[in-house]
């Protein structure tokens, strides 16, 4: 996988980690244990810090950046859909990004939210925990249902099986 130091800074990778060859990660990024990241995701940590939480899982294509002297902090067990964007924001714990949003600078985000398919968070934007979050721009529409939240919980734990599976069978075969 690419690595980069950028200005002194390099990326941390827990040993139980999965990180695609074809994914990139630059300069000041934390990433756990048992975190799987996706091919064709970029973690940009060049102008400040990214951390992803334990049990995460940053999909394909996914998009990670963060203003100057700034952070993006993921939480554990962060479903990041793909070609999701986030920039300079903060997800609590099991926040569950639907594919192709997109969560702006400063924006902060409930545990166990669910932002939907192609929602925009806007910059500043605070969900409290346990919200349904829809639209362009986003907005809160109700609750996560119990269902809900255990169809979430489900699919972030397949997602979790990812790093040892991988590790153990992905073999490139050009």
């Amino acid at each position: 996988m690419p690595l980069y130091e950028v200005d002194g800074k390099r990326p941390r990778i827990d040993p139980s980690a999965f990180v695609h060859p074809e994914a990139t990660i630059m300069g000041d990024v934390t990433i756990g244990a048992g975190v799987y990241v996706g091919p064709g995701a970029r973690l940009r940590g060049d102008w400040g810090r990214i951390t992803v939480g334990d049990g995460s899982n940053v999909q394909e294509n996914v998009v990670i950046h963060v203003l100057q002297d700034d952070g993006a902090y993921l939480a554990e067990a962060s479903h990041i859909g793909h070609s999701a964007i986030l920039h300079t924001c903060r997800l609590d714990r099991h926040v569950w990004v639907g594919m192709g949003a997109i969560v702006m600078d400063y924006a902060e985000i409930g545990e166990e939210c669910l932002i939907a398919a192609g929602a925009v968070v806007l910059t500043r934007t605070k969900v409290p925990p346990g919200k349904l979050v829809v639209g362009v721009p986003a907005t809160v529409v109700g609750d996560v249902s119990e269902q809900m939240r255990r169809e979430m919980w489900e699919g972030t734990r397949l997602y979790q099986t990812l790093p040892d599976w991988y590790r153990r069978t992905l073999k490139r075969i050009d």
